[in-house]
């Protein structure tokens, strides 16, 4: 049945295997793929030109969308929401929040919106996305595909430094104090895996309040760990060369060998076949919460606290300056 799915950094690692999934074998969905850089001087997004040129008879279209900016994420659900109820693209099936960001090699980034550049992609500008766009989703629901990782959970992490733990003050998290000693790894890794307990804890909100109001109680979020990606671009961006160096003549090579002490290890081939099907509930249909690659799993005792998961989702509401009205959803 004809829908629109809309995908973030279409033209990322996994992101690329989920669109050939979906060509593949979901033709007749609506292709809405978000990147950076439309132009043709972005090699990854030719990747993606590419892998959608074998497929003449595909429905999409190749957006820019800088998530860095708020006003640029409001305009893009204002036109998408306007293009739906005029009939020019079908209902959305799907939002797949993919696109990331982190920065382990300088200092805390503000945006021009004031918030932390890492928390601000990752998390706000999507939640604005989401919220944008519930009224456009059809009357059979649909599904929200949210990232999270194991960094959310405190020691799991070789990366990590500073324990991923919830601030008092959760204005803390889109403007963290200065970096206390200046350890960029560990502040931009700790800001990363903030950004993501956030999300698995949002997403918990968000399911309650979706059940709490007729309209979209069919839609269903979820908030996968797709794993820890070998041959994923994020570890040579932004990060030091020793990450980059590792990734290379480590991660790669040897990753059949280290599958055996890390489950979630593996291609991006296989994270992004995953999301396509949780994103057309081929995978997981109905359930709402958190995944470890398919697998229904538990989060972190921390991620549970339904107290800060109704905090997380007000202050959200407050980042992204929407009401739960304005999105339709009961409080």
């Amino acid at each position: 049945m004809p829908g629109t799915i809309l995908l973030t950094g279409a033209n990322g690692s996994a992101a690329l295997w989920t669109v050939r999934y979906l060509l593949q074998h979901h033709l007749d969905k609506h292709l809405i793929l978000t990147v950076r850089d439309t132009s043709d001087s972005d090699v990854n997004t030719n990747l993606l030109r590419e892998a959608l040129a074998e497929y003449p008879k595909a429905s999409f279209s190749i957006r820019p969308l800088d998530l860095s900016s708020l006003a640029a994420v409001h305009e893009f659900a204002k036109t998408l929401v306007d293009e739906v109820s005029a009939g020019k693209v079908p209902k959305l099936e799907s939002i797949i929040s993919n696109a990331f960001y982190w920065n382990l090699v300088s200092a805390i980034e503000m945006t021009d919106d004031g918030y932390e550049k890492t928390f601000q992609v990752n998390h706000i500008a999507h939640s604005v996305l989401v919220l944008r766009l519930l009224g456009s989703f059809g009357g059979n629901g649909g599904r929200i595909v949210l990232f999270t990782s194991d960094t959310h959970w405190p020691g799991k992490s070789p990366l990590e430094k500073i324990k991923p733990m919830m601030p008092a003050n959760l204005d803390e998290l889109a403007k963290p104090p200065p970096d206390e000693p200046e350890d960029h790894m560990a502040h931009g890794q700790n800001r990363y895996a903030l950004s993501k307990l956030a999300i698995l804890m949002w997403m918990y909100a968000l399911n309650r309040h979706l059940q709490k109001s007729p309209r979209f109680a069919n839609i269903t979020a979820v908030a996968i760990n797709p794993g820890n990606l070998s041959d994923s671009r994020a570890l040579r961006v932004n990060t030091p060369a020793t990450i980059q160096m590792m990734s290379k003549y480590i991660i790669r090579p040897l990753r059949p060998l280290l599958r055996f002490t890390d489950l979630t290890m593996r291609t991006s081939s296989e994270a992004g076949t995953d999301i396509a099907k949780l994103a057309v509930s081929e995978a997981c249909p109905g359930y709402r919460g958190f995944l470890t690659l398919l697998k229904e799993d538990i989060s972190s005792p921390d991620s549970l606290n339904e107290t800060v998961q109704e905090d997380i989702w007000v202050k959200t509401l407050e980042w992204t300056n929407i009401s739960a009205a304005g999105a339709g959803i009961s409080t």
